[in-house]
């Protein structure tokens, strides 16, 4: 018989809590409890696990803080919509703890957000209506009511960007560009050094938005490129304290 590493071969219990988590789990992922239901009463968990009501209670505060249920005092708890939003959400703060903590990740971050925004552009150009068209075009005037304000104008630079995504009709690319362009924009040093460049920066989007508009895929692409290009020299190399 060959050696067993021991510390693999222990089983370990799970806590109550754990067990009644992973049934809970096990009900939305077959659709026993579907978004939108309300959620079995305390009681009526306790009685059909056969637990307790802080392993219930434990149980539920999990599925809670992981965008599973929303709980409501005083109320029943409800099984929320699974999103890609929700699933990226869970990412949020290990995201951002990454990003504090090793400042290269930044580049890295940058480069991911060329590949998809690159890829992205392609498919909205095939995509774009008057519609589409129309919003960005709103959102780049917000933009520009934003000059002199540099958090508002990011926001306004992120909600042009998250709107392209949009067009592309697949709502992870949206979700991912919206978490990235979040992360890059709040976990930098010194921001966006916009001071000199909103103006470029808006007649950038401009650019982008003709060559949608026109259905021009790989004009799109190199507009987008180029403006990749340029805003990557505005973030400063070490990541905020």
């Amino acid at each position: 018989m060959s050696k067993v590493d021991s510390s693999e071969s222990k089983i370990v219990r799970l806590k109550l809590s754990d067990q009644v988590f992973e049934k809970l789990r096990e009900m939305l992922a077959s659709g026993e409890l579907a978004a939108g239901d309300m959620v079995p009463s305390e009681r009526a968990l306790m009685e059909h696990f056969g637990v307790g009501r802080p392993a219930v209670r434990e149980a539920l505060q999990s599925m809670q803080s992981k965008g599973l249920i929303t709980i409501t005092h005083g109320g029943r708890s409800r099984v929320n919509a699974l999103t890609a939003g929700v699933a990226f959400n869970q990412l949020d703060d290990i995201a951002k703890l990454l990003l504090s903590s090793e400042p290269a990740n930044i580049d890295h971050l940058k480069q991911v957000r060329h590949i998809l925004e690159l890829g992205t552009v392609r498919i909205a150009a095939q995509k774009c209506t008057s519609k589409d068209a129309s919003d960005l075009a709103e959102l780049i005037e917000e933009q520009r009511s934003h000059l002199g304000n540099a958090e508002a104008f990011m926001k306004a630079d992120i909600a042009f960007h998250t709107r392209l995504a949009s067009m592309a009709a697949n709502p992870l690319i949206h979700s991912i560009t919206e978490m990235m362009l979040t992360w890059l924009f709040e976990y930098h040093s010194s921001l966006l050094l916009w001071s000199g460049r909103e103006e470029t920066t808006l007649k950038e989007h401009g650019k982008i938005l003709e060559f949608l508009k026109a259905n021009d895929v790989d004009g799109a692409e190199r507009a987008l490129e180029d403006h990749l290009n340029r805003s990557d020299s505005n973030f400063s190399s070490t990541a905020k304290s």
